[in-house]
This record gives structure tokens, sequence and C-alpha cells, in this order.
């Protein structure tokens, strides 16, 4: 199966450099050069995975993001010229999977690409072991499909990012138990934590916020320690 990818960037530059280590790498590429372009590609299309320039005419890539967010949890990478934390954590908060600053390696972009499909996918059951393994995970009124990846509370659809699916995972698999920002990090993000890196703190209150109007009562915080799902 070749995934399929978007490339939303009006560098025509960059989406061609992309494209040819995209494809060398075995995957198909669509290409936007504006935020409407891209929205229209993702209507139309099927895509796997999206790649969005912050900085893009018409409408910029967080824009497409939050409309994307509305409607598909699939992986985004949002790239941009901006390297303020700020602007990091704000794609993130709007539900950004990763984050790569320009100028970048080509060659770590598609690695970062290859692992957010590899991570999403494979924890959603495309592959071998996650297929023979179709039983949910249920805390309290909590139940994760990890055939299609979706939260619910009792009846009601909660959507997640594939890095809150990932978490909430991993929570739901070991209810109670103790997991430090490290643990909690490597698991989201597939990557070694950095000491004061916020991203788990702004995804833990983003995620409290979908469970419930005091999602502290699903997700404790233990002082000097990390987070535990209550059992």
């Amino acid at each position: 199966m070749k995934y399929v990818i978007l490339i939303a960037d009006d560098e025509a530059e960059i989406r061609d450099l992309l494209r040819l280590y995209l494809e060398n790498s075995g995957y198909d590429v669509l290409e936007a050069a504006d935020g409407l372009e891209a929205l229209a590609v993702l209507e139309k299309e099927h895509v796997d995975l999206a790649v969005l320039d912050v900085m893009m005419p018409r409408m910029n890539g967080l824009h497409v993001l939050k409309k994307l967010r509305e409607t598909s949890n699939i992986p985004v990478l949002v790239f941009s010229a901006k390297d303020a934390d700020s602007d990091k954590i704000l794609g993130l908060n709007l539900g950004a999977d990763d984050y790569l600053t320009k100028p970048f390696n080509p060659l770590e972009a598609v690695a970062r690409i290859q692992s957010n499909i590899r991570r999403f996918y494979s924890l959603g059951g495309h592959d071998g072991k996650m297929e023979s393994e179709t039983a949910n995970l249920k805390v309290r009124d909590l139940t994760l499909d990890t055939e299609s990846c979706v939260l619910y509370r009792g009846n009601e659809e909660i959507e997640l990012s594939s890095v809150e699916y990932r978490i909430m995972y991993m929570f739901m698999e070991h209810p109670g138990k103790v997991f430090t920002k490290g643990q909690i990090f490597q698991a989201g993000w597939n990557e070694e934590y950095m000491d004061d890196d916020n991203n788990v703190m702004v995804c833990i209150s983003k995620l409290r916020a979908k469970l419930s109007n005091d999602g502290s009562k699903y997700i404790k915080t233990v002082r000097g320690l990390g987070y535990r799902l209550e059992k």
C-alpha cells in the first residue's frame, strides 16, 4: 500500500524537493500552493498525512489545520520559518503532530513523516499485529477503539490527534500507573524527551478539556512524578 502525502507550501522549490525525496521513499504525493487549495485537496482526495506550511497565501497553514481537525485526525506536520516556542505550541495546540522550522533537512523531514505514518497507522490497526488484536481498551466510561483510533466517553465520540491517541493508548493500557513526562513524550512524539519541554503539559491540558469540563478527574497530576489515568 502506498501512503498519500499532501505537501501544502507556497514555495515551489520546497514542494519539488519534498516530492523528490518522498517519491524516492515510496510515497504518492499531492501538492497545494496555498491554504484554500490545500483544503480543496483534502476534501476531494484521500490523504494519509498532510505537511502544512504556516505562511501561505489566501489561508495560512494553521487555519487549514483548524478546519481539518473538525473532520479528520490524520497526522499533520507543520513547517514554518518561525522558530519561537509560542508558534510551535500554537501549532501543536491546534492539533499538529510534529513541527519543523525552515530551513530543514529533507532527510529529517522524510524521517519524521515516516515516523508519524508508522506510529499512527500501526496503532490504528493497519499492520498484522493489530489486525489480530482488535479488542478495545476500556477504563471507566472511556472506550478506545483501536481500529478507528477514536475515543468514546459513553456514546460520545471524542476526536483525537495522533499524538493524543498514542498517549491515551498508553494510559488506557495501564490505568492507575504513573507515567513521567519523559515517558509520555516518547510515547506521543516518538522522540527523546528534552528537559523543560512543555509539549506534554499542553497535550495533557488538551486531553483533559476533551474528556470533561473537569478533566483532572480522569488524568491526575502526581506532583514530582508525572500523570496517571484514574481507574
